[in-house]
């Protein structure tokens, strides 16, 4: 049985000096290396990358590419990567953490403790600044002699990794699924890897209707009971639990997009707050499947990078502004969304390995 301790994240990690980009100035940043390294911002979709580019050594954080973990002030994201990186300018809002014991599957352990804790301790309007984060206990497994037990963490990451890909080889075996691909899905992947499929601009007011909640849905008003219930905000994908309060239900396979961006496809039925600024988006010419949505909403991504507290989403804001989706014979090409998805989903289950 395993002993823990708490430790100050200040006294586990050192805290490193990081270069910020101006976004503006990216253009005026770029060099002809072929190398190209992570673009962060405080996201979490993409592990928070925005881009890899090829930028002056000059604002290049990491060179020597060390295991390290990112923590983001605003939204509490968590990070870990080993290589060199470039981030946005966020007025010193992310937090860069090494720790020479660091390694891919410590780490993991580490940021499983670190998000425990502060994903309750921090908000938006109380961020987890770096002073915050220096003073924040976590608890950590240590040895007889007290000290953090690095194998420990390694070890138990490793074992649970095991186990989770044999119960995944196990669901596979025992429900014959096929992972080999279609003719339709082989041919979308060669469509895509030799750039042969071509895209359009679409304003979103031409392809989606929007829906607004019509209850101002509070926290006493969940039950447990009804629907599924949908704010603003990332965790647990925006969803604060059930209500059989009566107000508008949502049809099910469409996307939400909250105040600050953050999109998501909803292959259920369900209810939206109003006083949290969270709006529903339906495709006008036939109800998505789930393999469409989830390709429109990857193109949905930037939204995140554009609205934010200070600048909300609304869909006066959102409806002339333009997606790029792929076409054929010029209208939008709905078999490739879902042959392509479906191709991804088998190269994750093919790939899978210990």
């Amino acid at each position: 049985m395993a002993k823990f301790k708490k430790f100050k994240l200040g006294d586990v990690f050192v805290w490193q000096p990081q270069k910020e980009i101006d976004p503006l100035k990216i253009k005026d940043l770029k060099t002809n290396e072929e190398r190209k390294y992570p673009f962060y911002g405080q996201a979490t979709i993409n592990n928070g990358i925005i881009d890899y580019l090829n930028l002056d050594e000059s604002v290049l954080n990491n060179k020597s590419g060390n295991p390290t973990i990112l923590i983001h002030s605003n939204n509490q994201n968590i990070v870990y990567l080993e290589t060199p990186f470039y981030l946005k300018d966020g007025h010193g809002a992310t937090s860069v953490l090494q720790n020479k014991h660091l390694n891919e599957y410590n780490a993991l352990y580490i940021i499983s403790c670190i998000k425990k804790v502060i994903t309750e301790k921090f908000t938006y309007n109380e961020k987890a600044t770096k002073v915050a984060l220096k003073n924040t206990n976590i608890n950590l497994p240590v040895n007889d002699l007290g000290e953090i037990d690095y194998k420990y963490m390694e070890e138990y990451i490793i074992k649970l990794k095991k186990n989770i890909i044999n119960n995944v080889s196990k669901y596979l075996d025992d429900n014959s699924l096929n992972t080999s691909l279609s003719d339709a899905e082989r041919k979308a992947v060669d469509d895509y890897e030799n750039n042969r499929i071509k895209y359009k601009s679409f304003k979103f007011d031409d392809i989606f209707y929007s829906i607004s909640g019509d209850t101002d849905i509070q926290q006493k008003n969940i039950n447990g009971k009804g629907y599924l219930v949908i704010s603003s905000g990332e965790k647990n994908n925006g969803i604060i639990g059930k209500t059989d309060v009566k107000a508008k239900i949502i049809d099910s396979n469409t996307i939400t997009v909250d105040m600050f961006g953050y999109v998501k496809f909803r292959d259920f039925k369900y209810k939206m707050v109003t006083h949290a600024r969270v709006f529903a988006l339906k495709f006008k010419n036939k109800e998505l499947s789930v393999e469409e949505g989830l390709y429109i909403v990857a193109h949905m991504a930037f939204l995140k990078e554009i609205f934010s507290y200070s600048d909300m989403a609304s869909w006066e804001k959102l409806k002339n502004r333009e997606i790029i989706l792929p076409v054929k014979n010029d209208l939008i090409d709905l078999d490739y969304m879902n042959n392509i998805v479906k191709a991804k989903q088998k190269f994750v289950l093919n790939n899978l390995s210990i």
